[in-house]
C-alpha cells in the first residue's frame, strides 16, 4: 500500500487475469484426468500380475478342485496382507494423531514445575493475599470461648444432685409429678 492508503494498481489487466485463471483451471483438470487414468492402468497391471487369466475349459474334475484350492490359498494370503496393511495404517494414523496432540500441547505451553510443600502461618498467608489491607495478627485461639474451672465444678455438683434418673422419672410420673413441676416452677419465679 502506498502512503495514501490506496491499493497499488495491478500491472495485469482483468481480462488477462481471467484468461490466466482459465488456463490454470484447465491445466489442473487435465492433470486430474491423467492421474485417474494412470491409477486405473496401474490397477489393471497389478491385477494381471497377481491374477493370471484362468483356463477352465478342458479341465478334469480333480484339476478344477486343485485350482479351487489354489485360489482359496491365494485369497487367504491376500486377506492376511490386507489385514496387515490395515493394521499398519491404523497404527500409523494413531501415532500421527498422538504426535499432533503432543505438538499442539507443546506449542504454547511450558512445563509446570514440581511444587514443594511450604509451611505458612495464617498471618503470613493473609499478608500475602491482602497485602497492606491485613491488620493485626490472626490468632485463631483468641476467638475461642474460654471455659473457667468454676463452671465445670458447678456442672458436676448439679449432676450429682439429680442422682438416680429412675427415681426422678417415677417421682415426676402422673398428675402429681406435673403438679410438683408446676409448683416448683411457680415458686422459683
Amino acid at each position: 500500500m502506498n502512503p495514501r492508503g490506496e491499493k497499488p494498481k495491478s500491472k495485469i489487466s482483468a481480462s488477462r487475469k481471467l484468461s490466466l485463471k482459465m488456463l490454470l483451471l484447465t491445466r489442473a483438470c487435465e492433470d486430474l484426468e491423467r492421474e485417474t487414468q494412470e491409477r486405473e492402468e496401474e490397477k489393471v497391471r497389478y491385477l494381471e500380475e497377481k491374477l493370471p487369466p484362468l483356463q477352465l475349459s478342458g479341465l478334469a474334475l480333480g484339476d478344477l478342485q486343485n485350482l479351487c484350492k489354489q485360489l482359496h490359498a491365494k485369497i487367504d494370503e491376500v486377506d492376511e496382507e490386507r489385514y496387515d496393511c490395515e493394521y499398519k495404517v491404523g497404527k500409523h494414523n494413531k501415532d500421527i494423531h498422538e504426535l499432533k496432540l503432543k505438538v499442539q500441547d507443546l506449542g504454547g505451553k511450558f512445563k509446570k514445575p514440581a511444587l514443594r510443600k511450604v509451611r505458612v502461618s495464617a498471618d503470613e498467608m493473609m499478608r500475602a493475599l491482602l497485602g497492606s489491607k491485613h491488620k493485626g495478627s490472626m490468632d485463631l485461639r483468641a476467638n475461642l470461648k474460654s471455659v473457667k474451672k468454676e463452671d465445670v465444678k458447678q456442672d458436676k455438683v448439679l449432676t450429682s444432685e439429680v442422682g438416680d434418673w429412675r427415681k426422678n422419672v417415677e417421682a415426676m410420673s402422673g398428675m402429681e409429678g406435673r403438679k410438683k413441676m408446676f409448683d416448683t416452677g411457680g415458686a422459683a419465679q
